[in-house]
């Protein structure tokens, strides 16, 4: 049997995938989440063969739940599920070790296919876009200097604050308490030498575009 844990906000969604696995008969379904934060805590206690991850939540990232995991157990295979077709989420996913990388337009025979090959320990990655990024990354693309010293959760904070979120709107966002998020901003406005948000917005602005 193929072990698969399934992570994808949208409980409809996570139904439907559960019931086209399970339908199949080698593939068991072990467990399920709609939060990256408790995907990331409940994988590995799970251990399945493939998570299937959601590529965006509202408290994370299916890219940043693989790569916690991968930490943890690499024999845990991530198969990225999303709606985006984004150079740098790929980019992003094949760094945190991900088997695969597919878009939610996809039938789903070929997802069932896709667990099979991906739990083989085949990789999904088309040899074109994994040759530009291991391209990239022997020349280096240089990070903007500024978020250097900014960690993940501030990084994160920043890109929200440009979308315009309140501290309020991004703690229930990343599921903190609003005191914890106005710390957050405020060591990032220091680390980032800005006094005001406004003026981070507009730095976030033009950094994460």
């Amino acid at each position: 049997m193929i072990r698969v844990f399934l992570l994808d906000d949208h409980e409809v969604v996570r139904r439907g995938l559960a019931e086209l696995l399970q339908a199949e008969g080698d593939i068991e379904v072990v467990g399920e989440s709609g939060s990256a934060l408790e995907a990331a805590r409940r994988i590995p206690a799970v251990r399945p063969d493939v998570a299937i991850l959601d590529g965006r939540l509202p408290d994370g990232s299916g890219i940043d739940v693989c790569r916690d995991v991968r930490a943890v157990d690499s024999s845990i295979k991530g198969l990225i599920l999303t709606s985006y077709e984004d150079d740098e989420a790929l980019f992003a996913a094949i760094m945190a070790g991900a088997a695969g990388y597919v878009l939610k337009q996809i039938r789903g025979t070929d997802l069932v296919d896709a667990v099979r090959r991906v739990a083989a320990g085949q990789s999904l990655l088309d040899p074109a876009v994994t040759a530009r990024v291991l391209e990239r990354i022997r020349h280096g693309v240089e990070e903007p200097r500024e978020l250097k010293s900014l960690t993940e959760q501030e990084r994160r904070i920043l890109g929200y604050i440009a979308e315009g979120l309140t501290n309020r709107e991004i703690a229930g966002r990343m599921f903190l308490a609003e005191k914890t998020v106005k710390n957050y901003v405020s060591s990032l406005l220091a680390k980032l030498g800005l006094e005001r948000r406004t003026q981070a917005a507009v730095l976030a602005t033009r950094l994460l575009r």
